[in-house]
């Protein structure tokens, strides 16, 4: 004979929307570093590196600077999305999420290993999605105003 054990529901908090965006961008920047980390693997890749070539790209100062700059975007937007104020981290992350759209699509291009790259890009253009998704739907204050009066009143 078993003993019934009391269930309750789990209390499932409302996740602040700054907090949803810089967990996004962190996930994304982890999945460009594990996928150029895991490229690494991938036959011939470290030879062509220490041939001084990456993809197409010689290597030189300046592909190492754009490169940087390419990915540094997405890195501040982790802090940019918790300290800019409302309306500018809604449009700064409706922004720059566009515009990585198409610089994620670009890797997959004269790439050998289209499966590893295609996932690592579905995977990316789905945080990219859940970027814009969050940042367009931001809650207005009206919005939250009301919703703490709901919560205060039960």
């Amino acid at each position: 004979m078993s003993t019934p054990h009391p269930t309750s529901a789990l209390d499932d908090q409302r996740m602040p929307v700054r907090i949803r965006l810089a967990a996004a961008w962190t996930s994304l920047m982890f999945l460009y570093a594990y996928v150029d980390i895991l490229n690494f693997f991938t036959p011939g890749v470290v030879d062509d590196i220490l041939d001084g070539r990456v993809f197409e790209f010689d290597l030189s100062q300046t592909f190492s600077t754009a490169a940087l700059a390419l990915m540094s975007v997405p890195i501040f937007m982790i802090v940019l999305s918790t300290t800019l104020p409302a309306r500018a981290a809604r449009v700064a992350n409706l922004v720059v999420a566009a515009l990585y759209v198409p610089v994620t699509a670009f890797n997959v291009l004269g790439e050998d290993w289209v499966l590893f790259y295609g996932l690592g890009i579905v995977l990316e253009l789905g945080l990219l999605g859940l970027i814009m998704r969050s940042a367009w739907s931001w809650p207005r204050a009206a919005t939250v105003a009301a919703g703490v009066e709901r919560a205060s009143v039960r």
